[in-house]
């Protein structure tokens, strides 16, 4: 017994493995792989790879056509981007800017309208009625005509303009006008969306007016005026479609459009705090 242990320390000692018998009786699984005792340690594949040439990178890469444009599928969209009430010197009112479009990726009929009330009295209103064609990713040149009513005699004006998505994902409109009497007219509208979180955003807008009517004679210049409106609004997504907002909202108007009498309030403009909803379908 004593002889036994002995040897079995040696063994031991000397890292010696299993032994035959206990080497065959253990199972091999199917993700162990049995190597020969004298394979060496690097072995070459027995099927060598063989190199990459052109007709298989023909077969990995075939030349695929261009998906054609069908511009077949008709759609559409009706934006109203506010529909507010608001406090006024005169008393309450009521302002509306809306957008809509129907067609395809390249042609579109477009549909705009704003314009505002105060006292139960329509203020200024107009409306435009435009074709627009898409030029570049994500522009538009629009040509059509505006219509506008007052409270005295309306106007008609050709339209051309230009609208999209700027850089850095300012909204933008540029149109300019030309009316009855050799009055010319000209907007430059921009707007942003800033995210606060994925329900609350802030979206500030700026619209600029500008205005020239009949060269004088007399003068030797022609009259008109300009307006700028500035707002800061904010909003909150119940849903994609539909989102009550709180802002503020500063007009400030120059030359003749200060005292224009076609206009309710006949001041040179102020601040004023409105309140209202945006939604779409």
């Amino acid at each position: 017994m004593t002889r036994a242990l002995c040897v079995f320390l040696v063994l031991v000692a000397l890292g010696a493995g299993p032994t035959g018998v206990e080497a065959q009786s253990r199972p091999v699984t199917p993700h162990q792989h049995q190597e020969p005792a004298d394979a060496p340690a690097t072995e070459e594949p027995r099927t060598p790879i063989p190199p990459v040439t052109d007709a298989d990178l023909a077969a990995a890469f075939p030349e695929v056509d261009p998906h054609p444009m069908r511009d077949q599928v008709i759609n559409s969209l009706f934006l109203v981007e506010q529909l507010e009430g608001m406090d006024t010197p005169t008393g309450p009112g009521l302002g509306w800017d809306a957008t809509g479009w129907i067609g395809g990726d390249v042609n579109r009929a477009w549909l705009r309208t704003e314009g505002e009330a105060e006292d139960g009295r329509l203020g200024a209103a107009e409306a435009h009625l435009l074709y627009g064609r898409a030029v570049a990713r994500w522009w538009d040149v629009v040509v059509g005509g505006r219509q506008d009513v007052r409270p005295g005699p309306s106007q008609s004006w050709l339209a051309v303009g230009l609208q999209g998505l700027a850089p850095y994902w300012f909204e933008v409109e540029a149109t300019a006008y030309v009316g009855d009497g050799g009055r010319t007219a000209a907007r430059l509208e921009a707007e942003y969306d800033l995210l606060i979180t994925n329900r609350l955003v802030l979206q500030p807008l700026v619209e600029v007016n500008l205005e020239r009517r009949r060269f004088d004679q007399v003068t030797g210049f022609g009259t008109g005026g300009h307006d700028v409106e500035t707002g800061l609004r904010l909003r909150y997504v119940i849903r994609r479609e539909l989102a009550p907002y709180v802002g503020v909202v500063w007009t400030n108007r120059f030359g003749d459009a200060a005292v224009d009498v076609s206009l309710l309030d006949d001041t040179r403009g102020g601040g004023r705090i409105v309140a209202g909803v945006r939604l779409w379908y």
